[in-house]
């Protein structure tokens, strides 16, 4: 049994008129009420705690059914010991994990070749022609090199035998040379010889591995269409797409390792599948952070979107979905405030919820603003970025020129600048420095990771200005400008580990971004005065 009532009375919550954005959302109080259910049931579990507590994405449907009566569905992203079908949860799209289903024939054809492969990798014959193969080619580098160091030698006798020399002489020692350079190119012919003969026949010897690797690739890659083939997903219309033809429409094409197994979709399809309407929804991730993405206990979280925008987007056709969040409410562009203006640059305020530089949508940002007001520039306007949810000063160029000269100062880090921020949180020490690489998380956009592989170098100073009601405000100086860097050096666990409250992408959404850049001072790149700004936050 999958369905589950609540066990508490819920009449007093009333039901959403529209479905949750699943990207961008905070959680209904029915969908809190569910996930608490489930937290409470994943608490009793022993059988498979140790793995959980690894971290896991589960995920709550809230649900009504054809009577009105509400309850709801739960379930795992990907595979739950060793399974994806467990008691209470909802089934898989597709279940990869039939003992005689395709997959696994496909997968148990997959091995034998890998194994036929291994071992013919490790063959001895094979191994000691390897071993031949690297030893010839040794042995010809020396004997080659020893062979050419004669010559120069010989050269140099000669050079000496020839000042002086009667014609006879000249013509031996011409006659001489020639001898040693034709015996030379036959030393190396023969040695390359040797090698040739070598290389076709480790090339003979491999040869049915290159087939057997491009069978393996070919069969990989058929296997994995055929899976997305069988992920057939509906939507609130009742209409059913697979997952080629659902990706098909995206850039990318085909879909990525892993898509239809994360709850969201899992928890839709079963909802058509009984017939139930969904009412709201959310993901919660339970137990230990993954080492680079930032994922906090018990906290909700945005479908990722790599793998499940282009699902739920066909998906949630037929149903009334809320709008995202963060393109609501934008600030008026009468807001935006002017601290500072001369003929070569400007320092304005920006609004939270304002963009810097205009997007795919129609929200207004500084750069549209200010290019109305500033009809004449030629600049680019904006010289670096706040994001969205950010308040606070930026300095904007209104020529070229001084838009070259100040992007440099940023370059140089020669630009001070001060955020305040409040964090959900009591930060231990009272300063200090956080210094992890942070790269785009590639398969959850716009979301920032931390990796030591592929990460480009990001370092925050901090120092703490108060601690109360298990909030920590606090101030920060970073001296590189990556992109969320002071939202995921305070969110990881390896950083602060407090994110900033009010952030729905490494934290919990609230009203607004609690960080505002309150500081800024640079030097004037036409005057060379140095200009310092502040500007209090209104938190």
């Amino acid at each position: 049994m999958n369905y589950h009532r609540f066990k508490q009375p819920i009449e007093r919550c009333s039901l959403p008129s529209r479905f949750t954005y699943p990207f961008c959302y905070t959680p209904h109080p029915l969908v809190i009420r569910a996930a608490e259910e489930l937290q409470q049931y994943l608490l009793m579990q022993t059988q498979w705690h140790g793995e959980i507590a690894q971290g896991k994405m589960f995920g709550v449907l809230v649900t009504e059914d054809p009577k009105g009566e509400v309850g709801y569905l739960a379930a795992f992203s990907g595979n739950l010991a060793a399974t994806n079908r467990l008691e209470g949860f909802v089934p898989p799209v597709y279940d990869m994990m039939q003992k005689e289903g395709f997959f696994k024939q496909g997968e148990r054809l997959l091995d034998a070749i890998n194994s036929k492969v291994d071992h013919m990798e490790h063959d001895t014959d094979l191994l000691r022609l390897k071993d031949d193969l690297d030893k010839t080619r040794t042995d010809a580098d020396r004997a080659l090199r020893e062979a050419k160091a004669t010559l120069k030698e010989a050269k140099c006798q000669r050079n000496a035998q020839r000042l002086g020399a009667t014609p006879e002489t000249l013509a031996r020692l011409t006659a001489e040379s020639r001898h040693q350079k034709a015996e030379y190119k036959r030393l190396s012919q023969s040695w390359q010889k040797k090698i040739t003969m070598l290389e076709e026949q480790l090339a003979e010897a491999t040869r049915q591995i290159d087939l057997l690797k491009e069978e393996r690739k070919r069969r990989s890659a058929d296997l994995q269409r055929e899976i997305f083939e069988h992920f057939r997903m509906l939507n609130a219309r009742g209409e059913e797409r697979d997952l080629c033809q659902i990706f098909e429409e995206y850039a990318h094409k085909e879909p990525p390792a892993g898509a239809g197994e994360c709850a969201a979709p899992k928890l839709l399809q079963e909802a058509y599948r009984q017939g139930l309407r969904p009412v709201a929804m959310g993901e919660f991730w339970w137990g230990a952070s993954p080492k680079g993405e930032i994922r906090h206990h018990g906290h909700f979280y945005p479908s990722c979107r790599s793998k499940c925008l282009p699902i739920l987007t066909f998906m949630l056709q037929g149903l009334e979905v809320e709008s995202n969040p963060l393109h609501q409410g934008h600030p008026a562009p009468d807001r935006l405030r002017i601290l500072y203006e001369d003929d070569n640059l400007a320092v304005v305020v920006k609004p939270a919820g304002m963009l810097s530089v205009a997007g795919r949508e129609e929200a207004p940002s500084v750069e549209q603003i200010l290019r109305k007001r500033f009809k004449n520039t030629q600049s680019p306007l904006i010289v670096h970025r706040l994001d969205m949810g950010t308040s606070g000063l930026l300095v904007v160029a209104k020529d070229k020129q001084t838009h070259q000269k100040l992007q440099a100062q940023f370059e140089e880090r020669s630009i001070q600048k001060r955020y305040t921020a409040i964090l959900e949180g009591i930060v231990s020490g009272d300063e200090g420095v956080i210094d992890l690489p942070l790269c785009p998380n590639p398969e959850d956009r716009p979301r920032q990771m931390v990796s030591e592989q592929y990460g480009k170098r990001a370092i925050t100073r901090y120092k703490v200005i108060s601690r109360s009601d298990n909030r920590t405000r606090i101030a920060f100086y970073p001296i590189t400008g990556r992109t969320h860097q002071l939202r995921v050096h305070t969110a990881h666990h390896e950083g602060l580990n407090c994110p900033i409250v009010g952030d729905p992408l490494y934290g919990k959404a609230d009203k607004r971004l609690m960080l505002h850049a309150e500081f800024l001072q640079f030097r004037h790149p036409a005057t060379g005065r140095i200009l310092s700004f502040e500007q209090p936050a209104d938190f």
